[in-house]
């Protein structure tokens, strides 16, 4: 069977955005769900990793052999990342010879920019600072997705931490106002917020697959890269922005609009956004969209 450009593990959100752009950039792929549904007018694979099956191994052997594989849903733990990788090269015969060496199929695990992220919204950074970037130390090195993303790391694999992630139909930010903002003490807590949109998710995917042998020994592997459109919003900007989102049987703003005023006035803060050391958390991600020569399509909300 002739080797696929991408192997997508895991064809859920993500991939409604990755498939058209990897078909109309003619890049061959394949992609895999736990039932063999069609996504975006293109039939997958049925396949699931469960670690406990014991006919796992068999299950990776059918899958068809790709240059770049794309692990969308979270592994956690010592153990699962190893297996996989390890899994499929041995059944591809690209497992190096020598266990020193770096695997030759590139691993893209997709995570989330959590692993920077304190105790709370407010908190400030270990770095002292309100910037975050990808060489921030991680604030939980010990959760069981950090540690199954730090083995894929050492096995050579390259791990996108994603920000929150927005498409404008689905996943659309103003319908979370009462789940973020129950009460005026809520609303308090929020500072910023970082988002990224599903086609620059898929944008980003490609550019680090495509990335010849030698940007991917320097940039790629062993990495870990940050993604956000590039703003830092302020949450009680959203929420005082989105003020007629719910369109209130009165016609007058939203409860969250009402508490981030009197907010304002408590807290002395004079217009919105409120500054960087304000927010406290603020994630600086030019170093991937530069390295990898693209720009946002999606940044802003609203």
């Amino acid at each position: 069977m002739e080797e696929l450009d991408i192997l997508i593990l895991g064809a859920g959100w993500t991939a409604t955005f990755l498939i058209p752009l990897l078909a109309s950039r003619k890049v061959s792929f394949a992609a895999t769900t736990t039932n063999g549904r069609t996504v975006e007018g293109h039939p997958t694979i049925s396949f699931k990793f469960d670690p406990s099956d014991s006919n796992l191994k068999s299950h990776i052997a059918a899958l068809p052999r790709a240059r770049t594989i794309v692990i969308t849903f979270p592994l956690t733990g010592q153990g699962p990342s190893r297996l996989l990788v390890e899994t499929y090269e041995t059944t591809h015969h690209t497992r190096p010879s020598s266990s020193l060496s770096p695997p030759t199929i590139q691993f893209i695990q997709l995570g989330s920019t959590g692993v920077w992220q304190s105790n709370g919204p407010l908190s400030t950074p270990p770095s002292g600072g309100p910037w975050v970037t990808r060489h921030s130390p991680l604030v939980n090195p010990t959760a069981p997705r950090t540690i199954a993303e730090s083995e894929l790391v050492s096995l050579g694999g390259c791990v996108l931490h994603l920000a929150g992630l927005w498409d404008g139909t689905k996943r659309v930010p103003s319908n979370w106002i009462d789940r973020i903002g129950p009460s005026k003490e809520a609303v308090r807590s929020k500072g910023s917020l970082h988002m990224i949109h599903g086609l620059d998710v898929a944008r980003a995917i490609l550019a680090v697959s495509q990335s010849d042998k030698a940007k991917w020994d320097e940039k790629c592997r062993g990495q870990r890269w940050m993604l956000t459109d590039g703003f830092v919003y302020d949450w009680w900007s959203l929420l005082l922005g989105w003020a007629d989102v719910k369109k209130e049987e009165s016609g007058g703003p939203t409860k969250q609009a009402e508490w981030v005023y009197e907010l304002m006035l408590e807290e002395g803060v004079r217009g919105l956004p409120r500054s960087m050391e304000q927010l406290k958390r603020c994630y600086d991600t030019r170093e991937f969209w530069s390295t990898f020569g693209l720009v946002p399509l999606k940044g802003r909300m609203f």
